[in-house]
């Protein structure tokens, strides 16, 4: 009784003051087996999304039978300085493969609230790379590597109202091991006045720095490794080489 009096107050405080409720925390629950992937080993296909928002409230999304989250944790981002913050995530579903979702506060709920089109084949799989302005104009952007074990394709989408739209892809890519649960061997990253983008090629043997100009991705610098890159912190070193060399 006393929680629910605290969270009433609370709901109500941020009504008053016009702030609109928000999401500060996420992770994933009910690891399944229904799909049969795993990309990232086992247990990452999970049944639902949980959150907790800045009122202390917990809500959730359920997939439907046929989908799974395919994914490690969900990346709190906003597309917008003023934007609400949003819940970005890998979804598979049995009939089509991987697509991005935004996930977001729709009154005492989630609800996917925009999605990229699906790769379109059942077990084909993404990594997301980031979320950043790449082109200048105040609005984020969505880098992903599609198909990243057999022929990745960087792209990047642009939200467009319930859609994720591609609007840029460059071949030649790949951020991922298969069945390994280490997704962040990209990212953005920002130099020189502008956000570029830091990808290993197919083999892994490089990392190339990519721009966005204009609907083009652009190579802007490749950086040559010893080896495959199995660690982040070969990006920084990347970077390191990047800077110095200009």
């Amino acid at each position: 009784m006393r929680y629910g009096f605290t969270l009433g107050a609370l709901l109500m405080l941020l009504a008053s003051t016009g702030r609109a409720e928000q999401i500060v925390s996420a992770w994933f629950q009910e690891p399944v087996e229904r799909y049969g992937h795993f990309a990232l080993g086992r247990p990452h296909e999970y049944a639902r999304v949980l959150a907790r928002t800045d009122a202390g409230r917990l809500v959730a999304l359920a997939l439907p039978d046929d989908e799974v989250f395919e994914d490690l944790t969900p990346r709190l981002v906003r597309l917008t300085a003023d934007a609400p913050a949003e819940l970005l995530a890998i979804v598979s579903a049995r009939g089509s493969g991987a697509r991005l979702v935004l996930v977001g506060l729709r009154g005492d709920a989630l609800e996917i609230v925009a999605q990229s089109a699906a790769i379109g084949t059942p077990h084909r799989w993404l990594n997301p790379v980031g979320v950043a302005d790449l082109d200048g104009d105040g609005e984020a952007e969505i880098a992903a590597v599609t198909t990243p074990h057999i022929g990745g394709v960087l792209r990047v989408f642009r939200r467009d109202g319930e859609q994720l739209v591609e609007v840029a892809a460059l071949g030649g890519f790949s951020n991922h091991v298969y069945r390994s649960p280490e997704l962040e061997l990209s990212r953005p990253t920002r130099t020189e006045g502008r956000t570029q983008l830091l990808v290993p090629d197919t083999q892994r043997t490089s990392v190339r720095v990519i721009a966005l100009e204009g609907d083009q991705l652009i190579e802007t610098y490749r950086c040559q490794l010893d080896a495959p890159i199995t660690e982040p912190s070969e990006l920084q070193a990347c970077e390191n080489r990047m800077t110095g060399a200009r």
